[in-house]
């Protein structure tokens, strides 16, 4: 399979690459470079351009607003935003339930969801993972009893990014206990101000508030807040992740920390010398590229396939194994890289607003931060221990 790209993919690249050095706020490039919070309002501000360009939604279909790329096309724009150092467009929105809207929903939901997405009026989070459903999500307890034409709502969701800025969920709820757990979920969307509905923080160890509690006590949701069929919403959430899914192996956030890394080891002094021409670290940078180039060929081998049409089994475990690791390795040796500058705790500056210049270079500053944050890639998104568990029966017949 040939996996160069073609000249219709280059002239797309290059493109694009030439509109990021144009249109990228240079403001909102240097927060996403340094680790710092790029907050609703320069999300928004980002959101804007994209939106002009036709480029918010680029998994979208052209016929309701979005870009319409291939799969390719799609991770091209991705790599390339992500060495530009462009802040990702809402996940949950344009990634999750735009698709899974136009896959399931009611033409009167397409019509008055998908704008509402587009234009950004609505902000959505996710509800799937609950305390004791993180992983096995067909495990979840959230309880949806019909009443009329509402449903009441209780129940509790967890690690729920973004709950705190937005105005919609997308929950997966039990509507029949009585069932298999996978035949009695359904997929509901409810209003964040519903009364019953609370949103508690949850810190993580770098100081940032990543994630939430969102609770929902008695919160009555219209019927019509079903997105498919009432009972079948793991068809809907298995479409969602199935579309997740391909892009699960961080390749092109391994490529930007890499440019990081080579700039980091090439200001930072050893012996009179920079660091990248230390034969040691020298040789932990090529591997680590070397390793990341492999993964990059398997992606787009994959990718491939599903462009094509081909069906795509197990392989996506391993590339999400393989990226979320690669992640922590390049953390630990941009960590050790800046050496004692790890040390200082800059979470006031970085999430707290505080004015104060932080110690140590500028590149410095985010890196133990990053390195905290990025200690949950081999959780979220599926754990380690899950990917393995999924190679193992589905390659290896375990």
């Amino acid at each position: 399979m040939d996996l160069s790209l073609s000249r219709k993919d280059e002239a797309f690249r290059d493109e694009v690459r030439e509109w990021l050095a144009s249109e990228l706020p240079a403001d909102i490039a240097e927060k996403v470079k340094l680790g710092l919070v790029v907050k609703k309002p320069d999300q928004l501000r980002w959101h804007a351009i994209l939106r002009e360009k036709g480029w918010l939604a680029p998994n979208w279909p052209k016929e309701v607003g979005g870009a319409g790329f291939s799969i390719m096309q799609r991770h091209i724009f991705d790599m390339e935003c992500r060495l530009a150092h462009a802040p990702a467009a809402m996940a949950f929105n344009f990634q999750m339930l735009g698709p899974a809207m136009i896959a399931f929903g009611r033409p009167e939901q397409k019509e008055y969801y998908l704008p509402k997405i587009l234009s950004d009026e609505h902000w959505w989070c996710q509800g799937y993972s609950e305390p004791e459903a993180g992983s096995d999500l067909a495990g979840v307890k959230t309880r949806a009893v019909r009443d009329g034409d509402h449903y009441v709502v209780n129940g509790s969701k967890i690690w729920t990014s973004a709950a705190d800025i937005a105005t919609h969920i997308f929950c997966l709820v039990r509507t029949d206990p009585d069932v298999k757990k996978q035949e009695g979920i359904s997929f509901l969307l409810i209003e964040m101000d519903s009364p019953g509905v609370e949103v508690k923080p949850l810190i993580a160890l770098n100081g940032r508030r990543l994630w939430n509690i969102v609770t929902f006590d008695d919160v009555r949701v219209p019927v019509t807040g079903i997105l498919g069929k009432e009972n079948q919403g793991w068809t809907v959430a298995k479409k969602l992740l199935g579309d997740e899914r391909l892009f699960v192996s961080r390749v092109s956030e391994n490529t930007r920390i890499l440019s990081i890394v080579k700039e980091v080891c090439g200001e930072e002094v050893a012996d009179g010398r920079p660091l990248i021409e230390d034969p040691e670290v020298s040789m932990q940078v090529a591997s680590l590229e070397t390793r990341l180039k492999a993964l990059e060929m398997t992606s787009l081998r994959i990718l491939a396939e599903a462009d094509a049409g081909g069906r795509v089994g197990a392989e996506p475990s391993m590339t999400k194994l393989l990226g979320s690791h690669m992640v922590q390795d390049f953390d630990e040796l941009l960590y050790r890289a800046i050496g004692y500058y790890g040390a200082p705790d800059h979470k006031g500056y970085l999430f707290g607003g505080e004015n104060q210049m932080p110690v140590g270079p500028g590149y410095a500053v985010g890196i133990t931060s990053g390195q905290q944050h990025h200690r949950g890639y081999t959780i979220a998104g599926g754990t380690s221990e899950v990917q393995r568990g999924v190679l193992a029966k589905a390659v290896l017949g375990l």
